[in-house]
């Protein structure tokens, strides 16, 4: 009968099956830990997306109602009476089509003026240097602290002056106030990131700065500008205060027009007034919808090798 003998273990052997235990254990707790990670990003993402489109969604539900379901207590979340008359009788509704087209033309014209005038100024700040030029973007952004009610009441006084109340051209120089500084920053920013080599090999060609800003820089900082516009657009969009001042009856925009129109002293019309809000934000979000990859900075990127 053959004997058999059994060799000792190293420490090494002896290690391998705890280490691998030990490896084991730490690959299942790295995927317990980003199991919970994604748990609480998705929670994050649906909490923060609820609080955003729950607002939309009671807007929607509101719209989609009659106005007696619209002040039972306690409120539906779903509703079950549904009706579209409240959106048929948008069409009936002359004075509300002619807000609307107050609105997208003085945003347009608003934002238009707004970029034109913020890239000139804001090209100045960005590759010039003169005497009084930081004073001079100082001045301009502390603009934006002045509250809106005190530029209201000069710009009141400086149109009455010059019989430019109840006007397009006031809406839009008012609004152009508040749009205009903002812009001038934005840009210049934009501005900013394009190489001065690239301007010097331009004036090499024989470019004159006119050429070069219009030929070379303005295509570069597009996307910017886009951007500026479509800031300076929503914001003459949703401006109530300058437009219910400024404008009479025939002149003024939608947001002081939705509210004389909807809102009277005794009864407020929820459904109608949820129903027109829905209707007239469908411009703003064709605009974010085509102009959203324009938004995305970076065109730049690699113009020029250092």
């Amino acid at each position: 009968m053959a004997s058999t003998t059994s060799t000792p273990l190293s420490a090494a052997d002896r290690t391998q099956p705890s280490a691998a235990r030990a490896g084991r254990g730490v690959r299942r707790r790295t995927r317990k830990d980003l199991l919970r990670s994604r748990i609480a990003a998705w929670s994050a993402v649906v909490v923060i997306g609820a609080f955003g489109l729950l607002p939309v969604y009671w807007l929607l539900a509101t719209a989609l109602s009659t106005p007696e379901s619209t002040f039972q207590f306690p409120p539906k979340l779903i509703p079950t009476d549904l009706t579209l008359a409240n959106f048929t009788a948008l069409a009936e509704n002359d004075q509300l089509i002619t807000y609307m087209i107050n609105s997208l033309m003085v945003a347009s014209i608003t934002a238009v003026l707004s970029v034109v005038v913020a890239t000139y100024m804001g090209y100045s700040f960005s590759k010039f240097r003169y005497r009084g030029r930081r004073s001079l973007m100082h001045l301009v952004l502390a603009s934006q602290m002045f509250p809106q009610a005190l530029l209201l009441v000069t710009l009141y006084t400086v149109f009455s002056s010059f019989g430019m109340l109840n006007t397009y051209s006031a809406l839009v120089l008012s609004f152009t106030t508040f749009t205009m500084p903002l812009c001038v920053w934005m840009l210049k920013g934009i501005f900013d990131t394009i190489p001065d080599a690239l301007l010097e090999a331009a004036a090499i060609d024989g470019a004159s700065r006119w050429r070069t800003l219009h030929s070379i820089v303005a295509p570069l900082a597009a996307p910017g500008m886009i951007a500026a516009g479509l800031f300076a657009f929503v914001r003459g969009w949703n401006d109530f205060i300058f437009a219910l001042t400024l404008a009479d009856k025939e002149k003024q925009t939608l947001p002081p027009g939705l509210v004389s129109t909807y809102i009277g002293e005794f009864q407020t019309a929820w459904p109608q007034l949820m129903a027109a809000s829905l209707v007239v934000s469908v411009p703003v979000i064709l605009a974010f919808m085509f102009l959203q990859r324009y938004l995305v900075g970076g065109m730049t990127a690699g113009s020029v090798k250092s």
